[in-house]
């Protein structure tokens, strides 16, 4: 909210300079972000007498000024043609720096010496656009700097006002808060409403069909208006809060709407069809044009003002082109009404449109100043416009909203504050800001506050004991250091869980990732799963911000994918990603379930560059490393990798899935499906790892036991077994751990060799076998023994030949 110094002061007697109010009102809780001085750097910009005006002897557009400047007369080359000998004007002297870093200084122009410039409002900062350059007024003093002779020296003060402050979007609002900091007395604005003897009734109406969006609107109207600029004053005043001037009629809405805070609107009367407002929903489908030249087509939801036939404006947001004021416009119909504020902020997001009206309309607007801005705007417009104000108002108001009262007790303010406040000092903080507090209820200091209109945001006692703080100054509470308690309860066992999982991939190191929750419909049609597929089936949700975020996410790996896709095109190459996140699965009763999942990728190089590093790439056995290490960390040394089950998304052949070794699924990992990879526009081999987070944490072994080491030797044995080429090597190694044997400590395969001496269909498999006793050194027969025990059992299960 944008106000200015001199505006607030006619409104409170206030003797603080500008720097000192701004720190106050930030103290207050009204933070003050900018404060700018108008007219700062123009003390060289004077007001001047034109005594010549000469065409230039070498440039037919030019004129040769003689400008005297109360001092002396000097010499100005100008291309204006507005101004006349005897004229008042603003003289930029040389060593002046205008708008846009413009310097002045004395120079030729075509052959003739300039001595500063002649200035329009446009060149000082004061307008967008201007016709020739600035006359002033003839009463001015020559050689006086402009502003302060036009009274335009003033400050520009912007507060960055909270949500729930909507009673401070306007000056009365700021200056209320003013007055209360100073002790002063807050001056409300005057009407000087003058009506004629004809009366508004005969001629419109006003009906309310939608009472819980709008609970109260009111008309007025003036007639024989003439349309043209606003005066000097009330453009400057708009300028400086950051608004533009349109006509008389339209910048006093716009005026009136900055000083008390209601928005209004003006309607061109010989536009509203059969002299009524109907306030109603709209038909669902309908098309309205809007004043920026826009079309919307309209919700059933959205409240429109509309005549007797048509719809003339979107309530609480934008007029329509189809009643707007024009340049021979002559009867106003004036509007002021209060409008329900979810209403308003469901249809401005709707449309996207965001106006000053619908800025304060959904935070809340005073629904008793509907009366007082009305007759405000509607005395400004029979001045400016030279109207007449037809008796009486159409003031729809069916049921009046409640009065609140809030109970407050001086216990609860000085044990929330620690002051020792007494009922007084309570009420004079209250009371300064517009509260009416009663006096004591009983003898147990009980005060009765009764809260206006326009503080929605007053609900509770703890919302006034918080405006006692402030007002009575958060400096005077006194400092105490927090206590606290030390709690050393360990976190829950999942939340550790989820910590290792996490601090073992980044030791791994992966980068971990987080995206959003939510996603396109389609997306995890880019993965290849099918309609049978219960991750197809999606959570909605219900007011998405876009349909690429549209639904809950049944997958990490489409999200991922984009990550992945994303950090390519930034030629980030080299990647270790992973997302441990839930995801969202619609259930056949309609409950969602959420199961925290992990996502993991790698693709690029295997090292990092460097003159000593391998080239070589990430391959699936990396992966697969990782995931073994994971399973050891989680007790799951057993776990299985079955070659047989794979995903859509993964490439066959070159993925499979992780199992417990009694076969219940954790996830899968491999190589990305180069099919999927195109659908995300990735360009090199990508491995990926899906895991269910739930299942793993479900069959984790927590309680890990320690074997001592042996004092005695271990002792290997090494057997090269022909073996038909199906034969797995998880098929070996699961017939040896079958075998009990106390003395065998470790099994490996160490070698694989097709070709020569090898027949075809076969290949060589090389087994060490390591020994080790915990009481004993082993001898070579108990070695020998456990060895051909272990050897003949494959030889036997697998129709292995020993080579």
């Amino acid at each position: 909210m944008i106000v200015t110094y001199n505006w607030l002061k006619e409104f409170v007697d206030l003797d603080a300079t500008p720097q000192d109010l701004c720190h106050r009102l930030t103290m207050a809780g009204l933070e003050v972000d900018s404060l700018k001085e108008l007219g700062a750097g123009f003390e060289l910009v004077i007001v001047a007498r034109l005594d010549q005006v000469d065409p230039h002897p070498d440039a037919d557009r030019l004129t040769l000024c003689q400008v005297n400047t109360g001092s002396e007369v000097v010499t100005v080359v100008c291309g204006a043609t507005n101004h006349k000998v005897g004229d008042l004007i603003a003289l930029a002297q040389p060593g002046t720096v205008l708008p846009g870093d413009f310097k002045i200084k004395k120079s030729k122009i075509r052959g003739q010496v300039s001595c500063g410039m002649l200035c329009s409002e446009k060149e000082l900062g004061l307008t967008d656009e201007s016709e020739g350059i600035m006359i002033l007024p003839a009463h001015l003093p020559v050689g006086q700097p402009v502003f302060d002779a036009m009274g335009w020296r003033d400050y520009q003060i912007e507060v960055g006002l909270t949500p729930n402050r909507p009673d401070c979007l306007s000056v009365i609002g700021v200056a209320r808060e003013v007055a209360a900091l100073y002790g002063k007395q807050l001056k409300l604005p005057s009407s000087n409403l003058i009506e004629a003897s004809e009366t508004i009734v005969s001629h419109a109406s006003v009906d309310i069909e939608n009472t819980r969006a709008c609970p109260r609107y009111a008309a007025r109207m003036i007639r024989g208006v003439k349309i043209g600029p606003s005066p000097d004053w009330m453009v400057r005043r708009l300028e400086a809060v950051g608004m533009r001037s349109i006509n008389n009629i339209v910048d006093v809405t716009n005026y009136v709407m900055m000083e008390l805070g209601h928005p209004l609107h003006a309607f061109d009367f010989r536009f509203v069809e059969e002299g009524r407002i109907v306030v109603k929903c709209a038909q669902e489908g309908d098309s309205f044009a809007t004043l920026d030249d826009q079309k919307h087509q309209l919700s059933a939801e959205d409240l429109m003002i509309c005549d007797g036939r048509k719809a003339v404006a979107l309530a609480g947001v934008m007029g329509g082109q189809n009643s707007e004021v024009q340049g021979d416009t002559e009867t106003i119909l004036l509007e002021a009404a209060y409008f329900d504020p979810i209403t308003v902020r469901r249809t401005s997001k709707r449309h996207g449109l965001h106006t000053e009206s619908s800025h304060r309309f959904e935070r809340g607007a005073d629904i008793d100043m509907v009366p007082v801005a009305l007759d405000r705007a509607a005395a400004l417009m029979a001045e400016l416009g030279r109207g007449d104000v037809l008796a009486g108002v159409v003031d729809v108001y069916p049921q009046a909203l409640p009065q609140r009262q809030i109970e407050l007790t001086l216990v609860s303010v000085n044990r929330m504050l620690d002051l020792p406040l007494d009922a007084a000092t309570v009420t004079q903080c209250l009371e300064s800001i517009g509260l009416n507090v009663s006096t004591q209820v009983n003898d147990d200091g009980k005060l009765l506050v009764s809260i206006p209109s326009f503080r929605p945001d007053l609900e509770r006692d703890i919302d006034l004991i918080e405006e006692v703080a402030r007002l009575h100054g958060y400096d005077k509470i006194p400092v105490t250091m927090p206590i606290g308690v030390v709690d050393a309860t360990l976190p829950p066992a999942r939340q550790q869980l989820q910590k290792k999982l996490r601090n073992m991939l980044v030791a791994g190191g992966f980068s971990e990732t987080i995206n959003y929750s939510f996603i396109a419909a389609d997306a995890v049609g880019k993965i290849g799963l099918s309609g049978a597929d219960n991750r197809t089936h999606h959570v909605p949700i219900l007011n998405p911000l876009s349909e690429e975020q549209a639904v809950m996410r049944t997958s990490l790996v489409p999200s991922l994918l984009e990550t992945v896709a994303r950090n390519l095109n930034y030629r980030s190459t080299n990647l270790r990603l992973f997302e441990l996140r839930p995801v969202f699965l619609a259930g056949e009763d309609e409950r969602t379930a959420e199961r925290l999942s992990l996502a993991a990728v790698m693709t690029g190089r295997k090292d990092p560059e460097g003159w000593a590093q391998s080239v070589a790439a990430v391959d699936f056995y990396d992966l697969k490393g990782i995931v073994e290490e994971l399973m050891q960390a989680f007790g799951l040394e057993q776990a299985k990798f079955d070659a047989n089950r794979s995903q859509p998304y993964l490439h066959p052949g070159k993925s499979c899935a992780v199992v417990t070794h009694n076969g219940m699924l954790l996830g899968y990992l491999g190589e990305v499906h180069p099919r999927t990879l195109t659908g995300f526009d990735i360009d090199q081999p990508v491995f990926l790892l899906d895991l269910d987070v739930e299942e793993l944490f479900r069959h984790h072994v927590s309680r890990r036991s320690f074997t001592p080491l042996s004092r005695f030797p271990d002792v290997s044995r090494d057997t090269a077994l022909l073996l038909n080429e199906d034969v797995r090597a998880e098929q070996i190694l699961d017939i040896l751990h079958q075998i009990k044997s106390k003395t065998v400590e470790d099994l490996t395969l160490f070698d694989l060799y097709t070709g020569k001496g090898i027949p075809q269909g076969k290949k060589s498999i090389g087994v060490r076998i390591r020994y080790r006793d915990m009481t004993k050194t082993l001898t070579e027969e108990e070695v020998g023994k456990a060895h051909d025990k272990m050897v003949n059992t494959l030889c036997e299960k697998l129709a292995a030949e020993i080579r």
